[in-house]
This record gives structure tokens, C-alpha cells and sequence, in this order.
């Protein structure tokens, strides 16, 4: 018989008694985005919101929302919560949000990290709704956490190698690390420069298709820039922001056309 932890012996709810548990050092990071127009999104990075400081704000209230979690979400525990970082990415038509909660405790802080996301996104709207009332929140989600019986979540892609070419036509190979120029792309890398494409990604997934087939590929065989894990890129829309270390990458382009002669072909035919 299933031992359902969250219901009484009246079968209904409660909040599950976690004084056995040992407590650990738990974190969690969640996102999500507020999609709205250009012209919103320019009124915030000039201050020219009537409200005032947009992320500011909404900072102070993703913090707040995380400390308060058990006073919205019923069968929350409080917890004292060692740490909240609240981060905001503003592109040209939205405005990207992570928060990253940290406690030792007997339990996670899921929920304290989503609902500081969920706060912070719900003020950038408060704060623009003046300019812009069909502002969209969406893709809340929890990115990763750590720490008790279950151990590591993460919902994140890996990068499994790094690759570069000093000139074009030549076949990129793996490197320890990449240095990312904004606008521009990768530094020494012969296709960076001030155009749509300046960092290619790859799905190892994708390269194994072909492995299939008995072919042997390395990392750079197809020319990618950065050969990536658990994430199916071709399903991304355009627009798409993926973080990768400290950089933020936009998606521009979904697949490319092979040249007669480029590096792909001339493996793989």
C-alpha cells in the first residue's frame, strides 16, 4: 500500500513532519520571462517607466516573495533562508529572470525560488502595466536544485566540449575555454564578427544520429562553436536566451545550408 505522506489518517492534507530529517545545505534556482514590446522594454532600460525603477523593484520584491513563501503556499514550511540572489536579463523584448535560494535545512527551497520568480515577474508588470497592459509571464520553471535524500535536479543543458577555427574553412577543434565579446561573438574565432550568426550550437543528441551510422565524429566535425547536452535546440523559437556560464546567448537561426565544400560535407557527404 502507498504511504502518502502529505494526507492524514483522514486522507486529507498536511504539512509533512520533517523534524527526523537531517538538515544539509539546500539551493534551488528557478526562472521565467515577461514578454512585452520593444518600446516597453526601452522605457525600462531608460528609466522612463512613470513607476520608477522596474528591476529594482522587482528585485526587492522577488526577495520578499522567497522569505514569505509559507505564508502563500500552504503546506510550505518557513524556513530561515541563508541567501536569495534575484538576476534580470532585459533584452529588446522581455525581461529574463533567475532566483537562487540557499538554506540548511530539513527541507528545499523550490518553492521559495519559483515564487520569488513568479513575485518579481508579477512587478515588472505591475510597474509597466501603465504602458503595456498584453505583457506576457511565462516559462516559470525550476532550473536545478540540490541538497536532500534526492540529491541534484537540474533541468539544464550540459556543454560537453568548446570549439573554435582561426580561419574559415578550416575544421574547429576543441579548446579548455571560450572568451564571449558581446556583439561579436567568440574571441579567435574566425566566424565571430558583427552579424546574425556568431556562436553555433549543437545538440550531442543530433551527433549521435549520425554515430549510428557508423561514423566516427569529434567535437568541430560539424563546425559547431559549442556542442551542448539534455536541451533540443532545433525546438527552440528565435528569440530563445540561454545562459551559458556567465554569457547570455540569443537564438537568431534554427539550422544552416552546407556549403560544397565546408568542413560537414567533406566527413559526412
Amino acid at each position: 500500500m502507498t504511504d502518502f505522506t502529505h494526507f492524514n489518517e483522514q486522507g486529507r492534507a498536511r504539512m509533512v513532519d520533517v523534524s527526523e530529517k537531517q538538515p544539509t545545505l539546500r539551493t534551488a534556482t528557478a526562472a521565467g520571462t515577461v514578454l512585452m514590446r520593444p518600446q516597453t522594454a526601452e522605457a525600462i532600460r531608460t528609466g522612463g517607466v512613470p513607476k520608477g525603477d522596474v528591476l529594482a523593484v522587482a528585485q526587492v520584491a522577488g526577495i520578499m516573495a522567497a522569505k514569505r513563501t509559507s505564508e502563500i503556499v500552504p503546506m510550505c514550511h518557513p524556513l530561515a533562508l541563508a541567501g536569495v540572489d534575484v538576476r534580470f536579463a532585459l533584452g529588446t523584448d522581455r525581461v529574463d529572470i533567475e532566483a537562487t535560494v540557499r538554506c540548511k535545512g530539513e527541507t528545499g527551497v523550490e518553492m521559495e525560488a519559483l515564487h520569488a520568480v513568479a513575485a518579481a515577474a508579477l512587478t515588472v508588470y505591475d510597474m509597466c502595466k501603465a504602458l503595456q497592459k498584453d505583457m506576457t509571464i511565462t516559462g516559470v520553471r525550476l532550473l536545478e536544485k540540490t541538497g536532500g535524500k534526492s540529491g541534484r535536479y537540474s533541468a539544464m543543458a550540459k556543454v560537453l566540449a568548446v570549439c573554435v577555427s582561426e580561419r574559415k574553412g578550416e575544421k574547429k577543434h576543441p579548446v579548455d575555454e571560450i572568451a564571449l565579446r558581446l556583439n561579436h561573438g567568440i574571441v579567435g574565432d574566425a566566424h565571430a564578427g558583427d552579424w546574425h550568426r556568431q556562436v553555433s550550437l549543437l545538440a550531442n543528441e543530433s551527433v549521435d544520429k549520425m554515430r549510428e551510422k557508423g561514423l566516427a565524429l569529434e567535437p568541430g566535425d560539424f563546425a559547431e562553436n559549442i556542442l551542448t547536452e539534455g536541451i533540443t535546440l532545433r525546438t527552440l523559437p528565435v528569440g530563445t536566451r540561454l545562459r551559458v556560464g556567465e554569457a547570455l546567448l540569443e537564438v537568431t537561426q534554427i539550422g544552416k545550408e552546407c556549403h560544397s565544400d565546408c568542413e560537414i560535407k567533406k566527413k559526412v557527404g
